[in-house]
């Protein structure tokens, strides 16, 4: 993990309740964490000039979706982003979706859930249930965009919409 990276994470809110969607009341507590997080996260984000994603969730906080982006080349690339939180959460991560990827990479899974599973799996096990959405985007999803979205543009597999 860079440096860049450890000082982001650093400064994004770890969280307290111990709460998945199955909890009624205390995860209404862990979902106001999860929020805080990431207003947070994304605070950081703006004032570094690296906004790079958009997220709403249903009024349970068991699905989310919005857009994710990555710019290379000078070109942006956005792509949708979806997830559910798993009734296990947060002892399980959410897995990450961005359906219009799905089969362009071997570092993903069927249904475009992106391959997370030997660096930030056990991350996640190890800081669980003090990681939350905030962490998954800025441990799992980015790193991956940075490493997948070069490679899916320079073998052709992506095209950016002029």
């Amino acid at each position: 993990m860079d440096e860049n990276t450890k000082k982001t994470v650093a400064q994004i809110p770890l969280l307290r309740t111990k709460a998945g969607p199955r909890d009624g009341a205390i995860w209404v507590n862990r979902l106001k964490e999860e929020y805080s997080s990431l207003i947070k996260y994304m605070e950081i984000n703006k004032n570094a000039d690296n906004d790079w994603f958009r997220l709403t969730a249903n009024e349970l906080g068991t699905r989310w979706s919005g857009k994710c982006w990555f710019i290379y080349n000078y070109l942006k690339y956005e792509f949708d982003l979806e997830f559910d939180i798993p009734v296990t959460y947060p002892a399980t991560a959410p897995e990450l979706t961005l359906p219009q990827l799905d089969g362009k990479t071997e570092k993903m899974y069927r249904g475009g859930k992106i391959c997370l599973t030997i660096h930030f799996k056990p991350l996640w096990s190890r800081n669980s249930p003090h990681f939350g959405i905030a962490h998954a985007l800025a441990l799992g999803l980015a790193p991956w965009l940075a490493a997948e979205v070069p490679h899916l543009v320079d073998s052709g597999m992506i095209v950016h919409n002029s």
